[in-house]
């Protein structure tokens, strides 16, 4: 029998540790389980985290695929890689940005380094990205105006010390039960509170100890609201907000009326005093996707920090904490050199740019002068400056905003895909790279709260798949020789990249393989063989009273920010008018959220049927006559299974595509709100593309649709343009 491997999970972020095995004979995972011995989850495993990791219900790519004559057709990997070289450098002849390359938070630290490598220092393009701004960017933006520096201030030591959990636009319960179990624990002390605030009565809201249900996006007016019932009310700590922030006193004069804000969010005063008070306790304020993912996503992000530093909520059991989606976004953040270089080296700074081209032995001058303009700027750029298309274990057409459009865009390109499994950006491919996957690559991945841990393959792949960090370093081969120094290792990778980090705000320098293998997991910053940071800019202060109690004076703490001031700042951001209103033609609001049992865009967790649109019975019962049993994509009827005979199907209608759905009626869901799936390939053909203006992000949450017969073929309102 083959031995048990220890590993790190790649389903989501938390970063629990896993054991797994290979079977005797053949390629995959006989056993799966959390890892006892691994710090982080000791252990725990969810069931999602352990059957898409051993049995994904996906299509592999076993063989390198190129097209011909319009279909793809299987060669072999020295076939694939020169065609996919050829493509690229034809392209790279226009200059450094006739490519356009799109990375993931589903790649291991050393391969999402090593593809940033190649494109910035190799290719020298600003049309370099990851999906991980696609769902992080806004928090990490106002984590930088707040603090300098992205990345919660808390970790996972702070969830038990917590009284009150006050999740917001997040459902853990379903995007990361682990962590959900510790959080509904400490909540479940006789102190100790949960409270969500999201549109949608979700599963985390039903374990809630109060749901606040507010209008979607209406986020940042209610975190507005709170802020001004704070102070009103005297919960403003005047020391801390004094000693360790700036600029309250000009956020303060802004603020708006907490009941008119209030009144904008749809939320009760009583709600709003109820939040207000809340947060006297020691609380840990989580957000996700439904504050991120707007046009407002930093202000309201920016709004929320606001909150936790007005009432002090910034010392060890409190303070604001970014809920991460994919695996390894927070290591993309620190290595990729997507918005940051390495360590969170500032982009634009002469002396760092020097020191990362010196790293990588390229002419300062072949690196970009801006980090680009995010994932939907790029598709915007294809066909003008772009002519070719890098996309490595991430799936565009499926994830992108506007996704007809991105299908477009991308047909026009010359297209490289690097993936695991078949997907939607590969039936567009010129070239397919197929890439190993979970338990079958070696390196390492970082959890959202800053921990470092060890990947480890449990199993081999069939002869035509390769790691991630052999494509990148075989596409390198080709194109730009030299930027590797040999093929790319994956501890060689880890060393250059952590020596690149020292002295920067997310050090990794004291942490190598040979001290993961000891430690199993190590929190950054980690200036140090020993070192391992917990809760991030606070100094704890002494017992200076002599009362004995162990427990920090007021006026021992201390604490010190990533910014020229030294002190956390107050954000100053104001709300734009959300990009696409309910009107006569289009009634609804379309929001979209996780499912507890399925994959991103699904790549994992294919289903054929429809999409499951949830509605409020009032809604469903104002909408009944549109609606009809099941249908086939064309609108034919079609008869019933009979588990499925009681099944209504309709149309959700946008101003850019229509998508049959299966429609649920369900009283967890508002009255005028139409939920659908993230997960599911179709949804994102209606939602639109605006971003954040700072951040890039999309504006994911909300738009105007309308339901109406599956039968319904004329689309011509779907082309008309928005208002």
């Amino acid at each position: 029998m083959t031995d048990l491997v220890p590993t790190t999970c790649m389903r989501c972020a938390v970063g629990c540790g896993h054991v797994q095995r290979a079977p005797d004979r053949g390629y995959g995972l006989e056993t799966v389980r959390g890892d006892a011995a691994h710090p982080v989850n000791q252990g725990l495993a969810c069931q999602r985290g352990v059957s898409e990791t051993a049995d994904p219900n996906g299509e592999w790519l076993t063989r390198p695929l190129v097209r011909e004559d319009g279909e793809l057709v299987a060669t072999t990997i020295e076939s694939a890689l020169e065609r996919a070289a050829e493509g690229l450098d034809a392209a790279l002849e226009t200059g450094g940005d006739g490519v356009a390359v799109l990375g993931s938070g589903q790649q291991t630290n050393e391969a999402a380094y090593a593809l940033g490598k190649l494109a910035r220092g190799g290719f020298g393009t600003k049309y370099y990205d990851a999906n991980t701004t696609l769902c992080m960017a806004s928090a990490v933006t106002a984590y930088y105006d707040a603090f300098g520096s992205d990345a919660p201030p808390p970790t996972y030591d702070d969830v038990p010390e917590a009284q009150t959990h006050l999740i917001w636009g997040a459902n853990p319960a379903a995007a990361h039960p682990v962590m959900f179990r510790w959080i509904r624990q400490s909540a479940d002390a006789d102190d100790s509170e949960l409270i969500v605030v999201d549109p949608v009565h979700s599963e985390t809201a039903e374990a809630a100890d109060h749901h606040v249900p507010l209008e979607p996006g209406g986020d940042l007016a209610l975190a507005r609201a709170v802020l001004a019932r704070v102070v009103e009310t005297d919960r403003v700590d005047e020391a801390f907000v004094a000693s360790a922030t700036t600029g309250f006193e000009e956020l303060r004069a802004e603020l708006p009326d907490a009941a008119e804000a209030a009144a904008m969010a749809g939320v009760s005063m009583a709600d709003v005093d109820r939040l207000a008070a809340a947060l006297d306790d020691p609380t840990l304020l989580y957000w996700g996707m439904g504050i991120n993912q707007s046009v407002n996503g930093t202000a309201a992000a920016g709004a929320l920090i606001d909150c936790c530093l007005a009432t002090g909520n910034l010392r060890p059991g409190s303070g604001p904490f970014s809920l991460t989606g994919q695996a390894n976004s927070m290591g993309a953040r620190v290595c990729s050199s997507k918005g940051t270089w390495p360590g969170h080296r500032p982009f634009a700074a002469p002396e760092h740019r020097r020191e990362v081209a010196e790293t990588w032995d390229v002419p300062v001058s072949r690196l970009p002068d801006d980090p680009g303009p995010g994932p939907v700027g790029i598709v915007d750029a294809i066909g003008d400056d772009v002519e070719a298309v890098y996309a490595v274990a991430t799936n565009p057409v499926a994830g992108m905003p506007d996704a007809t459009r991105v299908r477009e865009k991308l047909e026009d390109a010359f297209l490289v895909v690097q993936d695991a499994f078949r997907s939607e950006t590969v039936e567009l491919a010129d070239v397919v790279l197929p890439a190993a996957t979970w338990g079958e690559s070696e390196g390492t991945t970082t959890n959202m709260e800053r921990t470092v841990s060890r990947v480890r393959a449990a199993t081999e792949t069939p002869a035509g798949v390769r790691t991630d960090l052999e494509l990148i370093g075989d596409l390198a081969d080709r194109l730009v020789p030299d930027l590797f120094a040999a093929s790319p290792e994956p501890e060689a990778i880890f060393d250059e990249l952590a020596a690149l980090t020292a002295g920067t705000p997310a050090d990794l320098s004291g942490i190598s393989y040979d001290r993961l293998e000891e430690e199993y997991a190590v929190r950054w910053p980690a200036p140090e063989p020993d070192v391992s940071t917990g809760y991030r800019y606070y100094e704890r202060g002494n017992d200076t009273d002599g009362d004995g109690d162990d427990e920090p004076d007021a006026e021992s703490e201390s604490w010190s920010f990533s910014t020229d001031s030294g002190r956390a700042r107050f954000s100053t951001g104001e709300a734009r008018p959300l990009p696409e209103p309910t009107d006569e033609s289009y009634p609804l609001t379309l929001t979209t959220a996780r499912r507890p049992d399925a994959y991103n865009t699904g790549v994992r967790t294919r289903e054929d049927e429809p999409p499951t649109a949830r509605v409020s019975p009032a809604t469903a019962a104002a909408l009944a006559d549109e609606l009809e049993g099941p249908v086939d994509a064309d609108g034919a009827e079609t008869e019933a299974e009979s588990e499925d005979e009681d099944a209504r199907y309709g149309r959700v209608v946008s101003r850019r595509a229509s998508v049959t759905v299966r429609v649920e009626t369900d009283q967890a869901i508002p009255d005028g709100v139409v939920w659908l799936p993230i997960h599911h390939p179709d949804v994102n053909d209606l939602t639109l593309p605006d971003v954040d203006p700072r951040s890039n992000e999309p504006n994911f949450k909300q738009c105007a649709v309308r339901l109406e017969s599956p039968r319904e073929r004329d689309v011509g309102a779907v082309a008309e343009a928005s208002a």
